[in-house]
């Protein structure tokens, strides 16, 4: 039997440890191989649809007043289609970690939290191509690890579950643009910012659609939209 393919599109938000944003939100879409062009034509047709141009980037950033009812109707197609799945790791207060406590880099616990996002995504019987957002120079050497550390823990030295880990930039992927708009909304409403209008409107929207309020653990097989609330141990990590 074949076995099915998935694609895994990752992004964060707040992940620098010096960055001055107490919040960190890791989170990823994902969908079968075979409708991911399909899926990405849809959201091509919403940007169309709603006067954008139709390379415009969707991004958490951009969501205004102006651009709301864009931005509402496409959490409602998230929702809508069943072929698309989110899954986040909130972390509400970095400056709870402790590195140095438990001999570890920031890096090194960021790989932690990116493999507890895609650990309960990731089904052994099934292959899996992960992309990943381009941001600096050192991507290619997150991109590595990443494979690697997903590859042994599951003595998937071949890479017939992990086929890839591969980089991509976000204007190229309407997908991975998607994992940007709901890690935002996140790690918005976590914030507590309420300035933005338009922002404000688009979160409500996701915790209606979700049945969920953003800043709790939801139940771990959820198939919509799956969160987990990271909290720090009290002695440090």
């Amino acid at each position: 039997m074949t076995q099915e393919i998935f694609n895994i599109y990752c992004d964060e938000s707040g992940h620098l440890e010096h960055d001055n944003i107490p919040v960190m939100v890791l989170g990823a879409v994902w969908c079968r191989t075979v409708v991911a062009q399909s899926l990405a034509r849809r959201i091509r047709d919403l940007v169309i649809h709603h006067g954008l141009a139709a390379d415009f980037e969707i991004k958490w950033t951009k969501v205004s007043r102006a651009k709301q009812e864009f931005y509402e109707a496409l959490v409602d197609y998230f929702f809508d289609e069943p072929e698309l799945h989110f899954r986040g790791v909130l972390i509400p207060d970095k400056a709870r970690l402790n590195h140095a406590e438990f001999d570890q880099t920031h890096d090194e616990w960021y790989y932690k939290m990116l493999y507890t996002v895609l650990d309960p995504i990731i089904d052994p019987r099934k292959r899996y191509r992960i992309y990943l957002d381009i941001k600096d120079t050192r991507s290619e050497q997150r991109r590595a690890k990443l494979e690697e550390v997903l590859r042994n823990a599951r003595y998937d030295f071949r890479g017939q579950v992990v086929e890839r880990v591969q980089q991509v930039r976000s204007h190229e992927s309407r997908l991975l643009q998607m994992a940007d708009l709901l890690i935002g909304a996140i790690g918005y409403h976590n914030r507590h910012l309420t300035g933005n209008a338009g922002k404000l409107a688009v979160v409500r929207r996701i915790q209606r659609k979700s049945g969920w309020p953003l800043d709790a653990t939801t139940w771990l097989r959820e198939p919509k939209l799956s969160l987990l609330r990271w909290q720090a141990r009290e002695s440090g990590v």
